[in-house]
């Protein structure tokens, strides 16, 4: 693992979080959307992270496990999927959406599970953006104690 190591795994944390909550605003603008290109209501979006793996190793014979190790340099986003709970119905007869029965398809996106995974995701991001920050303040004393 290199000096600045920390540098990159903290980045990647700011940039997959950044696209997290880009996802999570392109639900609440898109929460009343009925009609879209594709057909149908909006579906909700969601990001799934995995951790990005480097350098495998092998490991000594005598130590537990497969006898590989693989060491980890940060996340990223394994993909962006859509949500599969059924969308909303409501009654709504002269809504241009309709269908035959006078039900309205709305977008599966609820507001509470919105905000709830918005602040998760600043949250993260702040933690991320500490991290840097702590790194930082390490090396610069660091320096200090080379002079």
């Amino acid at each position: 693992m290199s000096l600045f190591s920390s540098f990159h795994i903290s980045g990647s944390g700011l940039t997959a979080e950044k696209l997290r909550l880009d996802i999570i605003a392109g639900n609440l603008a898109n929460q009343h959307t009925t009609r879209t290109a594709a057909g149908g209501a909006y579906r909700r979006r969601t990001v799934s992270f995995a951790e990005e793996l480097i350098g495998e190793r092998r490991l000594p014979a005598a130590s537990p496990g497969p006898g590989r190790s693989f060491t980890g340099c940060g996340v990223r986003v394994d993909r962006i999927h859509l949500d599969t709970n059924p969308p909303q119905m409501a009654y709504e007869p002269g809504h241009p959406d309709a269908d035959a029965e006078g039900f309205v398809e709305y977008p599966n996106v609820e507001l509470s599970k919105e905000i709830t995974d918005m602040i998760t995701a600043v949250r993260s991001y702040e933690a991320n953006s500490t991290a840097i920050n702590t790194a930082k303040s390490i090396y610069l004393k660091a320096l200090e104690i080379g002079r």
